[in-house]
């Protein structure tokens, strides 16, 4: 019988870091981290792509500092790979739905993909 191994990365932390601590959540990457996102201005051919733990937390800074909630929704970790659901919402009710896939190594995100689409008003 093999036995199961548990991968470092934490859900728990990543869940706290989304709902409203994105120091939290920058704990979590990697210091060589590239973060991808997909979305209806940066689209599958050329998306936004952030290197490093500086570009990912000038981005967090940019997104925390508006008026709008997260929720984690969904969150899977298998190994070396995790991916969620994250639901958000603008204090006017627009609303933002991301999906994220992710490469782990020791615990720590090293490449992340978000895709993410909102209400168009």
């Amino acid at each position: 019988m093999g036995t199961a191994t548990r991968s470092p990365f934490d859900a728990e932390t990543l869940r706290r870091g989304v709902e409203g601590d994105p120091n939290t959540l920058l704990s979590l990457y990697a210091e060589d981290a590239e973060l991808r996102v997909v979305d209806h201005t940066a689209q599958p051919s050329h998306p936004r792509v952030l290197h490093g733990r500086d570009e990912i937390a000038a981005m967090l800074d940019d997104v925390y500092s508006r008026d709008m909630t997260h929720k984690l929704e969904e969150c899977v970790v298998q190994g070396d790979r995790a991916a969620f659901s994250e639901s958000c919402e603008y204090s006017d009710g627009t609303r933002v739905l991301g999906q994220s896939m992710m490469r782990l190594r020791d615990g720590r995100i090293t490449d992340h993909t978000l895709i993410q689409a909102w209400d168009e008003q």
